[in-house]
């Protein structure tokens, strides 16, 4: 992925759309990254995290600019600040920003970055057989509704 913060801005194949705060790229057909969502909108006292389905037109192109598959189970993007993550690594790095209980996710930094990575593929690869599918802009809760990006 790219390292130079804000980049899309220049890609003419993105939409433009108010970065300002920080975004999750997630399924939005998957159970888990549902309820993960849900969980982030809880935990979000300041109300600064927005969520993109990564089935939408601004999801599909964000996710290409950096060189993701947005068909591919294991792509989930975090941008802050201009600045891309994936992996398990994004989700850390939620957790952090987050605060709080937030910060369990740290548990997952004593694994090396490569068992990181196989840990998350694993999970993301078998996530609609493990917890299902749903519709995430369809989950009946406003305050997630208030933050989904399309």
């Amino acid at each position: 992925m790219s390292t130079a913060p804000y980049t899309y801005r220049s890609d003419p194949s993105v939409p433009d759309f108010d970065d300002n705060g920080p975004i999750l790229f997630m399924d939005g057909e998957c159970a888990i990254c549902t309820r993960g969502a849900r969980i982030i909108s809880r935990l979000d006292q300041r109300q600064e995290f927005r969520i993109c389905p990564t089935q939408s037109t601004l999801g599909r192109a964000v996710l290409r600019h950096y060189g993701l598959d947005p068909d591919d189970p294991d792509t989930w993007l975090f941008l802050d600040d201009g600045l891309p993550y994936g992996s398990l690594d994004a989700m850390i790095r939620v957790g952090n920003r987050l605060g709080g209980v937030g910060r369990v996710m740290n548990l997952f930094r004593i694994f090396p970055r490569p068992v990181q990575d196989w840990l998350y593929r694993r999970l993301a690869r078998n996530r609609y057989w493990l917890f299902g599918r749903t519709q995430m802009c369809e989950v009946p809760d406003a305050n997630l509704k208030a933050r989904l990006m399309e």
